[in-house]
């Protein structure tokens, strides 16, 4: 009975060891679930939007369209706020021919690679950042990283989608 104890302890230690790896693994699960479903009822093609922003005013939005599971567009547009006036300051279209042209923007992934992303880096548990994760867009990705602590201004890593439609 004494050579017990020691195994479950070990086992113990793992399982906790394991809660350590990830967080919101349970939450990340779930909307993935709700993306494969989504994505088989679009035929894999669909659209979503990656916004940025920040506290100078200056705010982004890539859309990327998927058919087939690849990416074959992305548009961007970037504004900024001049004087309380919200301006237009770059904008494009890229089509398949010529995806990834432009240095801006969000990169060229589906949203698989997105939801591979989030598990494995921007949703880890850090002993020097806080870990964000939320699923808005009807239970599918709306935000997924981190904040490193004592960071003070515009210090998200991760992505943050607004949106996700089929085609």
């Amino acid at each position: 009975m004494k050579n017990v104890y020691p195994l479950i302890l070990l086992l113990i230690l793992s399982l906790l060891g394991a809660c350590k790896k990830a967080e919101y693994t349970s939450e990340l699960f779930k909307s993935k679930e709700i993306y494969i479903a989504f994505k088989a009822s679009t035929g894999n093609n669909y659209k979503y939007v990656v916004a940025t922003s920040s506290w100078t005013g200056y705010s982004s939005a890539t859309t990327l369209t998927i058919k087939d599971g690849k990416v074959v567009g992305r548009a961007y547009i970037s504004k900024m706020v001049v004087n309380n006036v919200v301006k237009v300051d770059k904008e494009w279209i890229e089509d398949a021919a010529t995806l990834g042209l432009h240095t801006e923007g969000a990169a060229l992934r589906n949203l698989d690679d997105v939801y591979e992303i989030a598990r494995k880096e921007w949703l880890k548990k850090r002993d020097d950042a806080d870990v964000y994760f939320e699923a808005k867009n009807d239970g599918m990705i709306s935000s997924a990283g981190y904040v490193n602590k004592g960071c003070q201004d515009d210090c998200f890593n991760g992505i943050s989608i607004s949106a996700i439609a089929k085609l």
